[in-house]
């Protein structure tokens, strides 16, 4: 009985990979936007001031950022969490893949998040006009809560190494 629900459990791990799928759906959707905004900055080209240039390209660098976020959770949770990839040696896997783990994942998802985020601050500053001091305020507190919460994650994650290196040289030591 033990070994059927062992079993069960360790198959339940496929039930991500539809998930999984889906993200590869958010990133066609990512590349949709990205396209349209594309278009919208070129077809505005002839009549494009400085600001409108540089808030276009803002929004390009936000869409591509997320979908490269997009990809790392691909990447990572399927080979985490389902099943390792089996690429070979394509010259073009990246570097990273198969070597981010979950502690890894949660600081890319986070810096990723505080970049966007921060991003969009910038997008928010070069229209500042357009925005009340309460909507910017709540902005710029959002932004730091990213902020802190990456620190405090990394932080997390140091002293975990650390009482994992500690807890290793003990035992090395016996």
């Amino acid at each position: 009985m033990e070994k059927a629900i062992e079993r069960v459990l360790f198959a339940s791990r496929w039930l991500m990979a539809p998930m999984y799928l889906g993200l590869v759906g958010a990133l066609l959707i990512l590349l949709w936007s990205f396209l349209q905004e594309l278009l919208h900055v070129l077809m505005a080209l002839p009549s494009l001031q400085v600001d409108d240039a540089v808030m276009g390209v803002l929004a390009l660098i936000d869409l591509t950022l997320a979908a490269n976020l997009v990809i790392i959770v691909i990447f990572s949770g399927y080979e985490n969490f389902v099943s390792r990839m089996d690429t070979g040696d394509h010259e073009d896997r990246p570097d990273w893949q198969g070597e981010v783990d979950f502690s890894t994942l949660k600081l890319k998802l986070i810096a990723s998040i505080v970049a966007i985020s921060g991003i969009h601050l910038l997008k928010v500053f070069m229209d500042v006009q357009n925005y009340t001091d309460d909507k910017i305020r709540w902005m710029v507190t959002i932004h730091l809560v990213f902020v802190v919460s990456g620190v405090f994650l990394a932080a997390m994650d140091w002293i975990a190494n650390q009482a994992k290196a500690t807890k290793k040289a003990a035992k090395a030591k016996i």
